[in-house]
């Protein structure tokens, strides 16, 4: 008997069966075409020389001793290891029943005795051909899968990349725009005070050497309150002092945020960083109509300088505080806040009817690991993450908030800043009810990389240097003006005189609106 020899490369075929003639006839045959056959009696040889080395068919008897064929069919198809081998089954019985008996715990075809050896030979051939179709199908799945997270990684990259360039624009245009009309306001500040302090001052004596003066000056002083206006001259130009350096504490946090120039690795003072990603963060951290302010408890080691992407490591942290906050808002919404009042050393303090509820809270730690690492570690008391959805944080565009308010890039982006370029870790450790903490782990010292220029770090770079080059220009004519002297302080007093004197009076009459210390 002949037949179509093709290259098995030496094909494993196990054959099962408690007949010993026809383990013989089977093996015979099989190996005269150039397979490899294994032979079991039972049940149980067969599950132990699975185990053993994994054949590519199994060619399987139903009526055995002790386990029958189709108990072994669903027992190698509930292991993990075996739940692929394609099952023949070879049985006398040839009953419908049977048959569908066989395909329902897992086997790929049925052979019914007696048989014929090219039947036998074609059939194992035809589920080992499907066998190595679908082997190829899985690669070529594996490698599209692979494609597309290349391809998502390239889109967020890419996304990257023009916010990074979009960002030092705005750094550039806000500084030029913003930051010099304030120095200009804020440095002339001093002078309006001493302008006023001598109005004042001249008042007074006035009031000394003509203490009964006419009365038509007696009807303007009552009009205007004088006493009131003179004593809150001094609340108005503290509180005009103290919001253009709120402004100006603004625009610096946000250069610092953006800058660190441009694409080089720097020794940078961590903290620093993340004190600045607060302060841009500080609208969302105060009281809202829902919810008492959110305390941030900064536990900070004591940290070297470390050497990194400075402007990209910021947005690191502005992405994880966003989303601490996030947890934290949906929480309060929930009425789920999770923690106790002292959980981190914090209570609250206050007398409204948020002080019956747990405090939000987020706490950020700082420390040196024993392997040299660098541990920045952000944790809020929120609604925590489900174990099923960890996973999948730090996949591109996966994202658990609400349509429209979280685009799945975040994470997404930090992962690539963390992992990729900075060669650290990035870490998740959360439970439902128990809030969310977010480590990151980075070296204190990178090798020097800094040849590995993204566009995001060149456009960054160029908005800072056209900011700089104007704030150099704006500042050498700021202090032209200032050596001035006389001149220019005269017509700044006349300006104070007939403006700000005149706002001030109308201020006087009405309740004044303080800028706050920080």
């Amino acid at each position: 008997m002949h037949f179509n020899q093709t290259n098995h490369q030496k094909r494993n075929i196990l054959v099962v069966d408690d007949t010993p003639d026809n383990l013989r006839l089977l093996s015979a045959m099989l190996t005269a075409q150039g397979f490899e056959v294994r032979k079991a009696l039972n049940g149980k040889m067969a599950l132990t020389a699975c185990q053993m080395v994994l054949p590519d068919v199994i060619l399987l008897d139903i009526n055995m001793p002790g386990m029958d064929g189709y108990q072994v069919c669903q027992q190698l198809k509930a292991d993990d290891k075996t739940s692929e081998v394609p099952v023949i089954f070879i049985s006398a019985l040839d009953d419908v029943v049977d048959k569908v008996k066989a395909f329902d715990v897992g086997g790929v075809d049925y052979i019914a005795k007696p048989f014929h050896g090219a039947e036998v030979v074609l059939r194992i051939e035809n589920q080992i051909n499907l066998r190595l179709l679908q082997v190829k199908l899985q690669e070529k799945n594996f490698l599209l899968q692979q494609a597309l997270d290349n391809l998502k990684a390239s889109q967020v990259q890419q996304i990257q990349n023009e916010k990074m360039v979009a960002l030092g624009q705005l750094v550039a245009g806000l500084a030029h725009e913003i930051n010099n009309p304030i120095s200009f306001i804020y440095g002339n500040l001093q002078y309006a005070g001493q302008y006023v302090e001598d109005l004042v001052n001249i008042i007074e004596v006035y009031q000394q050497e003509y203490p009964k003066p006419t009365p038509k000056i007696q009807q303007i002083a009552k009009d205007l309150d004088l006493n009131f206006i003179i004593k809150d001259l001094q609340n108005l130009i503290g509180a005009m002092y103290r919001g253009s350096d709120r402004i100006r504490e603004i625009v610096l946090a946000l250069q610092h945020f953006s800058r660190h120039d441009e694409a080089e690795m720097k020794r940078v003072n961590i903290h620093e960083d993340i004190e600045n990603t607060l302060v841009m963060l500080q609208h969302r951290l105060r009281e809202a109509a829902d919810r008492p302010a959110i305390v941030v408890v900064k536990d900070y080691g004591n940290l070297p300088l470390v050497t990194c992407y400075a402007s990209e490591l910021n947005q690191v942290f502005m992405h994880l505080l966003n989303n601490a906050i996030d947890a934290i808002e949906e929480g309060v919404g929930n009425g789920e806040l999770s923690g106790d009042q002292e959980q981190w050393g914090v209570t609250n303090q206050s007398s409204t009817p948020y002080s019956l509820k747990p405090t939000p809270q987020i706490r950020i730690h700082t420390e040196v690991t024993d392997l040299n690492l660098v541990k920045i570690a952000i944790a809020d008391n929120g609604l925590g993450i489900e174990e099923s959805l960890r996973s999948r944080l730090f996949d591109p565009f996966f994202t658990t908030k609400p349509v429209g308010k979280g685009s799945g890039l975040g994470l997404s982006i930090s992962y690539q800043i963390i992992v990729q370029k900075h060669r650290g870790n990035i870490s998740c450790n959360s439970s439902v009810g128990k809030g969310a903490e977010f480590a990151i782990e980075i070296p204190i010292e990178q090798p020097d990389i800094s040849s590995q220029f993204s566009k995001s770090e060149k456009g960054l770079g160029l908005g800072i240097r056209e900011m700089e080059s104007k704030e150099a220009e704006e500042q050498g004519e700021q202090r032209s003006r200032g050596a001035g002297e006389a001149g220019e302080a005269g017509e700044a007093g006349e300006a104070g005189e007939a403006g700000e004197a005149g706002e001030a009076g109308e201020a006087g009459k009405q309740e004044r609106i303080i800028i706050p210390d920080k």
